[in-house]
């Protein structure tokens, strides 16, 4: 029997993220893993979990759509543009930052 706690299977990321960025081609896919896996590394800082939180427990959908947008952001503007999947320009760019960490803010651990 699966462990309902387990968070969704890499690849299971894997193909949401590609799926957001409309892409059919394996050739990138070590590439988006990295960024997935800096992105849930983010998500866990943010929400003040320890490290490797989401190996064990379930993510949410809030910060599972949080760490598909980051991922995709991060393919996105790995040429050093500033917007990604936007536009080239600052406040695009910020516009991401903003959702990703008020998505994250919903599961954030407040305790002290």
């Amino acid at each position: 029997m699966t462990n309902p706690k387990r968070r969704p299977a890499m690849t299971d990321l894997l193909s949401k993220v590609k799926a957001n960025l409309i892409i059919d081609f394996d050739n990138d896919d070590e590439l988006l893993q990295n960024y997935i896996n800096a992105a849930i590394s983010y998500a866990e800082s943010y929400q003040k979990r320890p490290e490797n939180c989401y190996i064990e427990n379930l993510m949410t959908p809030t910060t599972e759509q949080a760490v598909i947008l980051l991922a995709s952001h991060f393919y996105e503007s790995r040429d050093g543009s500033t917007g990604g999947i936007f536009a080239d320009n600052v406040q695009a760019g910020q516009q991401i930052w903003n959702t990703v960490n008020t998505l994250l803010r919903l599961d954030k651990n407040w305790s002290i």
